[in-house]
């Protein structure tokens, strides 16, 4: 078996560059999760994003299936992405290790369009308790493991406020992405207010 995460930190670094920090949360009956912090300048300003590293050492299971297959099935990180210096973002590396190891704790498959329920701020004062997944293949391209292994998806995190969340329940994530895009609205912005949902 290949030792995913020494491929998946590599890609990480080649599309983002050096982490300037890194930790790392372990749950009672998981694998350690870390979170790697980036920094990244781009014309409108710094950029800070968080990537996990560990949810894509075991493929994610659908809870239905009677044996979980240690080798196929789908694998993900997941990378959150928010400007610099409007909000203390650092103190979301707990609400991103959560997420990251909800596959081996309840079961679940993280896949583009679902919402995730932190069920607290993001981070202190964060006006965001969930976050939307997007598709992948953007920031960083996927990783192809050896057969029979699925590569390696990295997910891109949309905060969501819980207006916006109640609203995605009911018109689907598609619906809510496209009121983003015609407002204008820069999901980048930790401090940002809900889009206008009437």
């Amino acid at each position: 078996m290949v030792d995913v995460l020494p491929l998946v930190e590599a890609r990480l670094s080649t599309s983002l560059g050096e982490p300037d920090a890194r930790a790392a949360v372990t749950f009672l009956g998981t694998d350690r999760i870390e979170v790697l912090r980036f920094q990244d300048s781009d014309q409108e300003g710094a950029v800070v994003r968080y990537a996990t590293l560990g949810m894509s050492v075991h493929p994610m299971t659908d809870p239905t299936a009677m044996l979980a297959d240690p080798v196929k099935g789908p694998r993900a990180e997941l990378v959150l992405s928010v400007r610099a210096g409007l909000a203390d973002t650092d103190k979301v590396l707990r609400a991103l290790a959560v997420l990251a190891a909800s596959p081996q704790v309840e079961g679940v498959v993280v896949a583009p369009g679902a919402s995730l329920e932190v069920g607290e701020p993001l981070w202190p004062g964060a006006p965001f308790t969930s976050v939307l997944v997007g598709e992948p293949g953007g920031l960083v391209e996927d990783l192809e493991l050896d057969e029979p292994m699925d590569p390696v998806r990295f997910l891109p995190l949309l905060p969501m406020t819980p207006n916006e969340a109640a609203w995605k329940r009911v018109h689907g994530a598609q619906a809510l992405q496209e009121r983003w895009l015609a407002n204008g609205t820069d999901l980048r912005d930790p401090v940002r207010r809900s889009v206008p949902l009437d």
